[in-house]
């Protein structure tokens, strides 16, 4: 549980926009030009390494959720 733990954080560090339940004050605004992309988390020796994997966009256009 520690590791995923460290996973999320580290990615959430990485992912520096809101978006959905992930919310920074820091970047209180989401950026699909630069993080509409899954992020796949792999330990290598020198600590994680986030590699990308675009998100193929299939019948509804991502949109700012509005309440």
């Amino acid at each position: 549980m520690l590791s995923m733990a460290e996973i999320i954080t580290f990615t959430a560090l990485y992912r520096q926009e809101s978006r959905g339940g992930h919310f920074r004050t820091d970047f209180p605004k989401r950026n699909d030009e630069k993080f509409l992309h899954h992020s796949l988390v792999y330990d290598s020796p020198d600590g994680f390494v986030i590699k990308t994997k675009p998100v193929v966009i299939t019948k509804y256009q991502p949109a700012e959720r509005t309440y």
